[in-house]
């Protein structure tokens, strides 16, 4: 299994950053798309000997063309490894903060693959640009815009999914599927770990055909202080996860539906201090993986262990680079 964490900072920190990361022991870096582009601060951290994705960029405000010329580069340019990690997002933020249309996410994904894929084909073997969907359409290119071969295999794409339709979307149309951070022990087990069984056997697919990456919020401290820390930085995104009409599930499986409806209410009117005051310490235990290193990397192995390729690792709170790399070492010797 490997171990990833996130990347993340201002520009003019991320090559340091990356450095610092590298000494920890993790084998990869990903980026989500928060405050800064999703895709430089890999091209800043790119040949120190890490695999690098994007977890994930938002595929429906970038056109298949655009996400094709950036994978490919960052394919070249980072000899470890890049694979192309891409989300649907929810409707509102596409619509009122992307500017763009919303619409059959899961058609529509398929589409985006299958699009960037003609692209890569058309320019590592020759022949004419010819894909023709439903929601997107892409019939021309010529010499000038076309970066030419590069002679290696092209960048595996990762869909990021909770539910049911776009969980078949990454594991038969996609490279690999990116489970979703908000999770718990429960949900996964009982949950996501049957649903991609059953994928895969309707499928016909063998499971090495494709790349699982669990992923995980942490809280980890190694004394009360940091704890604390990094306990409030999880419980926020907790709960503005639980606000999410798509991952309601995850609380269900906990019992704790009731108190969906209550965080989509504060989200709308803003109230993000209200919204985790709403989660409790059982329901940060079941979901996020917290405590000393040593007991986050025993909760990582429960989770995941024998289940996943990968395993990426998200923070909110912080951590110490000494405390990620104990975390790293203990999943690695446990």
């Amino acid at each position: 299994m490997e171990i990833d964490t996130l990347l993340m900072g201002r520009p003019g920190e991320i090559e340091e950053t990356a450095d610092a990361l590298l000494q920890t022991g993790v084998d990869g870096l990903f980026t989500v798309e928060g405050p800064h582009d999703v895709f430089l601060p890999l091209v800043l951290a790119a040949n120190r000997d890490l695999f690098l994705y994007t977890n994930v960029a938002i595929a429906f405000p970038r056109s298949p063309a655009h996400l094709a010329h950036t994978a490919w580069d960052l394919m070249e340019l980072n000899d470890a490894g890049f694979a192309l990690g891409l989300g649907t997002q929810v409707r509102a933020h596409i619509e009122r903060r992307y500017g763009s249309t919303w619409s059959h996410p899961a058609a529509r994904m398929a589409e985006w693959i299958g699009a960037i894929r003609a692209f890569w084909d058309a320019w590592e073997h020759g022949g004419p640009l010819d894909f023709q969907g439903e929601h997107t359409r892409h019939t021309l290119t010529t010499p000038a815009f076309d970066p030419g071969p590069t002679g290696k295999d092209r960048p595996p794409i990762w869909i990021g999914a909770l539910g049911p339709r776009m969980t078949e979307v990454a594991l038969t149309v996609a490279d690999g599927l990116l489970v979703h951070p908000f999770t718990s022990d429960r949900h996964t087990a009982e949950v996501t770990l049957p649903r991609i069984e059953q994928t895969l056997a309707a499928s016909g697919r063998p499971r090495d055909h494709v790349t699982l990456v669990g992923e995980g919020i942490v809280a980890c401290g190694r004394d009360a202080a940091e704890q604390a820390a990094a306990d409030e930085g999880a419980r926020w995104l907790v709960a503005f996860y639980g606000s999410t009409p798509a991952y309601e599930p995850v609380l269900a499986t906990e019992g704790r539906a009731a108190i969906h409806p209550e965080l989509r209410r504060l989200s709308r009117e803003g109230r993000w201090d209200e919204m985790a005051r709403l989660v409790d310490d059982d329901l940060l235990d079941a979901v996020v993986l917290r405590g000393e290193p040593d007991r986050v990397a025993a909760r990582v192995r429960q989770r995941f262990a024998g289940h996943v390729d990968r395993v990426g690792l998200y923070a909110p709170g912080g951590i110490s680079d000494e405390a990620l790399a104990a975390v790293v070492a203990g999943i690695r010797t446990g």
